[in-house]
C-alpha cells in the first residue's frame, strides 16, 4: 500500500458510508410509501403482506453495516492521525491533516494556509515522503 493509498482510506470509507446512507434514505422513502397505502379496505388475497417487513429488515441490515463502517472509519482516522502526528514538520503535518483527515479540497487548504494550490502540491509531495506507515 502506498502512502497516498494509506492516507486515502478514510475518504474511501466515508464515500461508502455516504452511499449506504443514500440507500437507507431510499429505503425509508419506500417504507413510507408502503405504509401510506395501508387502509381498512379489503385487499387482494394475493398481495405481499411481508413487503413492509422486508423493507424494515433491509433497513436494519443497512444501518448495521453503516455502524460497522463508522467504527472502522474512526479506527482508521485515529491511526492516520497518529501517523501524521509523527511528522516533525508542522507545516507538512497541518497540510496532511487538512487534506486526509478533514478531507478539504486543495482550494480550501490554500486559503487556510495562505499558499497557492501549486505550492501545496509541492508541499504535499514533501509531506508524503515524511510519512512512515506502521
Amino acid at each position: 500500500m502506498t502512502t497516498k493509498e494509506y492516507l486515502g482510506q478514510a475518504y474511501r470509507i466515508e464515500q461508502r458510508i455516504n452511499c449506504k446512507l443514500e440507500q437507507v434514505a431510499s429505503l425509508h422513502d419506500l417504507a413510507e410509501k408502503a405504509t401510506s397505502t395501508l387502509s381498512d379496505m379489503p385487499h387482494s388475497p394475493n398481495r405481499n403482506i411481508h413487503s413492509i417487513e422486508n423493507v424494515i429488515v433491509k433497513l436494519m441490515d443497512m444501518e448495521n453495516e453503516i455502524n460497522a463502517e463508522i467504527q472502522e472509519l474512526i479506527k482508521i482516522k485515529e491511526d492516520i492521525k497518529a501517523t501524521i502526528k509523527a511528522v516533525d514538520d508542522k507545516e507538512c503535518a497541518m497540510l496532511l491533516e487538512l487534506r486526509y483527515i478533514c478531507q478539504k479540497p486543495w482550494e480550501d487548504i490554500a486559503e487556510i494556509m495562505c499558499y497557492s494550490v501549486g505550492y501545496l502540491h509541492e508541499l504535499n509531495r514533501k509531506a508524503l515522503k515524511k510519512i512512515k506507515i506502521k
